[in-house]
């Protein structure tokens, strides 16, 4: 089931399905802002990522010396979420652990999600709660979808990212099953980026150590933007599909990321795992800005 939160400035509609966002419009003129999960190129638009972030090695993992299996970016966008609570301006939904989800993730939890609309901001808010009995290791991370070039008379390779603080900076490389190399290479200089999908040939741009706590897709030609503002988070991948011609942008902040290659511990040494004891709750959030 699709719901609609709409104010003065943006319409924004969540479907139960994965709580994921699947619009984002700006009322002005009606632009929509987020990819529209066109299959060919991908069929999601902005998932929640839970209770892993990118792909395990084999896709397995281990805990307490038992082997589990999780799909990539795990089960929490593929999942049905209830809805809570819908007012004028915020919707909240909410996953629990089952049976289901104990059998290949051995930890019982609660997920919210909520999206509250604010002026021109959507923000996202996440909420992990511990309700076991033993300590409890998570990632969780975003993976939205947006509208790259947003104007239709644009090309990809119009636009640029813009970061808010100057970096200096590598991406991470992924070997070709998607894990982690120690490898890295120099991309960022400066406070922006000018896009071209040969930069996506070898998958999505990790970073580890970004100072930035907005990163906008920007045009060379128009005055449209939109920005993903994430403070406290250390990872971020940025990915459109490798064949290149898809017309959008993931911006994607993290807490966790895909295995290193050849990583075969435990999840308690998972580089990047979060953890949380019995009754203890994790709170993050970021938000869509949407600039006219």
């Amino acid at each position: 089931m699709q719901y609609t939160l709409k104010n003065d400035i943006l319409k924004i509609i969540v479907d139960d399905h994965g709580a994921e966002l699947k619009s984002i419009i700006g009322l002005s003129d009606n632009t929509e802002y987020l990819f529209d999960g066109n299959p060919k190129w991908w069929k999601y638009t902005s998932p929640v990522l839970f209770p892993i972030v990118g792909k395990l090695n084999n896709g397995k993992y281990r805990f307490n010396g038992k082997e589990y299996s999780l799909p990539g970016h795990g089960f929490g966008r593929i999942s049905n979420y209830k809805c809570l609570n819908q007012e004028n301006n915020k919707i909240d939904f909410v996953l629990d652990w089952n049976e289901e989800t104990f059998k290949n993730y051995p930890f019982k939890f609660c997920l919210k999600i909520s999206y509250i609309l604010s002026d021109n901001k959507v923000k996202n808010v996440w909420s992990v709660k511990n309700v076991d009995n033993k300590l409890m290791y998570f990632s969780i991370g975003a993976h939205p979808a947006l509208k790259c070039p947003i104007e239709k008379n644009e090309n990809f390779n119009d636009c640029y990212l813009k970061f808010n603080v100057p970096e200096k900076s590598s991406r991470i490389l992924l070997d070709s099953s998607g894990a982690l190399t120690n490898n890295r290479i120099p991309i960022i200089d400066g406070t922006e980026l000018n896009l071209n999908y040969e930069m996506f040939k070898d998958d999505a741009l990790i970073f580890d150590d970004l100072k930035s706590d907005e990163i906008s897709i920007c045009s060379h030609k128009s005055s449209k933007s939109i920005t993903i503002q994430a403070k406290n988070f250390q990872f971020w991948g940025i990915w459109t599909p490798d064949k290149g011609g898809a017309p959008f942008l993931c911006i994607e902040p993290w807490h966790g990321h895909a295995d290193f290659v050849n990583f075969q511990g435990d999840i308690k040494e998972k580089d990047g795992i979060n953890t949380l004891s019995p009754n203890e709750i994790f709170n993050s959030e970021y938000s869509f800005i949407i600039n006219e």
